[in-house]
């Protein structure tokens, strides 16, 4: 670990931080932030389409409390996958590049995400989504790397607040694709759409095919990127690289993974098993909505649909602030004053969604508050996680502290389906208990920031 002093700003640096930046920086950014724009378009159309794909394929009623059930089983296998393929690709990342990684990411989760276009039942489209899980799981981890890398010490960490700010654009894409495909449902344009072999080709089967457009990027990646050069030094110097056995024996390494995982564990659970889920209780209060105003059929599930994307477009105009002021907040007040702060505003937010929302103009400022809050957490994790390993050891560090949390985090979809359709059955909006008990877990990633490292304006660790 390195032990070098804060980075001193002469005159020179003190203008905005994209200034130092090279036409190679700006190539470097643009395709990393697109590899994780479209991942998170992936999460975004699951998180948009897993309800009427779960009541599609078990044929249920979109009111049927075993939506909730399966549909928060089907999201812990995909986090599952998640977890497994950042393990996995996380060391690979650290052995054989970061470019070569993430490559074999986007592909992966590109083809799995076509692939549950053809899911016939229940328990296909969950092996799918646990594949597709395996690609997304792997980018991140290697995107932050690149950057962290690639980028100068003073733009680090504003870069990559807006590489993970970025990923809201990708959220937001799939909430548009969401709201066309609710027009369309709501005219009848979709009613006769047929795959090969007779399946209804359904609204939530059109945005996963539209989920394999990112296997192009793959493309440019191979033919224009290449790999850091702190990277390719470590190799030259025979270092060891990707080992969780010496991550492990080094005290400072293992004290800062186990950190890291705790703060993004709460973190995880935070988005998946708690603010992703708010999309149920939204659209429980739709369609209470639109039946008082005498709708039903495809005029009711397409506008249904069309709120749903409105509410998730809203929700990451505010993500994108807030992990752009994260950013900020970080290299201004300290790493672990900018997790504080993200910390108590995201349980008191997500909390209040869930406690207060009730109609449809709560759409337009409880929404994007929350969503500014939640993922403002994401934008200090992608400045965070590099600052605390070595570059031999970067990606496989960052994976571990990212998704090895996500083993223990995805049983949160699981416990908050569980609560809605077993333990607070006989309220009037079992959801809103569940949601309110589950913001707890803010508490955690509170409780951990004493003990974790500051590495605001140090430089990467060697």
């Amino acid at each position: 670990m390195s032990t070098a002093k804060p980075l001193a700003e002469p005159a020179a640096m003190l203008g905005p931080w994209y200034k130092e930046l090279t036409p190679y920086h700006w190539f470097v950014f643009v395709v990393a932030a697109l590899g994780w724009l479209f991942d998170t378009m992936d999460q975004q159309l699951f998180v948009l389409a897993r309800d009427e794909a779960v009541a599609d394929l078990m044929n249920l009623a979109p009111t049927d409390p075993a939506v909730a059930k399966f549909g928060g089983s089907a999201t812990m296998w995909f986090l599952f996958g998640w977890a497994m393929g950042g393990l996995g690709f996380g060391i690979m990342g650290d052995r054989v590049g970061r470019v070569k990684t993430m490559l074999a990411t986007i592909l992966l989760y590109s083809i799995f995400t076509g692939l549950s276009v053809f899911a016939r039942n229940y328990n296909e489209f969950v092996i799918y989504r646990f594949l597709t899980g395996l690609g997304v799981g792997g980018e991140f981890a290697v995107g932050v790397a690149l950057i962290a890398e690639v980028m100068p010490d003073r733009a680090r960490p504003y870069a990559l607040s807006w590489l993970q700010a970025l990923s809201a654009v990708g959220n937001c894409t799939a909430a548009l694709i969401y709201i066309v495909l609710g027009h369309l449902q709501s005219a009848g344009h979709l009613a006769n759409l047929t795959l090969p072999g007779g399946t209804p080709f359904t609204a939530w089967r059109i945005a996963f095919s539209i989920g394999t457009l990112p296997a192009l990027l793959a493309i440019v990646i191979r033919r224009k990127l290449k790999e850091p050069e702190r990277w390719a030094a470590v190799g030259e110097k025979h270092q060891k690289k990707g080992s969780y056995a010496e991550m492990f024996s080094n005290p400072v390494l293992r004290k800062n993974a186990f950190i890291g995982l705790a703060i993004g564990f709460a973190g995880v659970v935070g988005l998946w098993g708690i603010g992703f889920f708010s999309v149920q209780l939204q659209k429980s209060v739709f369609r209470k909505s639109f039946m008082a105003e005498g709708m039903s059929g495809d005029m009711l599930e397409g506008q249904i649909k069309l709120w749903s994307g409105y509410t998730s477009l809203m929700l990451n105009v505010g993500a994108f602030a807030g992990m752009i002021l994260s950013g900020i907040v970080a290299q201004k007040l300290g790493r672990r004053s900018a997790f504080a702060i993200a910390f108590t505003l995201g349980m008191l937010s997500t909390a209040s969604v869930f406690m207060f929302f009730d109609s449809r103009d709560d759409v337009f400022w409880l929404i994007p508050i929350m969503g500014m809050c939640l993922l403002s957490i994401f934008g200090c994790l992608a400045i965070y996680f590099p600052e605390l390993f070595p570059t031999r050891l970067r990606s496989t560090g960052t994976s571990f502290c990212y998704n090895v949390g996500r083993f223990a985090a995805a049983v949160g979809p699981f416990t908050f389906g569980m609560l809605t359709s077993t333990v607070f059955k006989g309220e009037a909006e079992p959801m809103r208990y569940a949601g309110v008990t589950m913001c707890s877990i803010f508490l955690l990633g509170l409780a951990v920031l004493p003990f974790a490292p500051e590495t605001k304006g140090k430089p990467l660790p060697e």
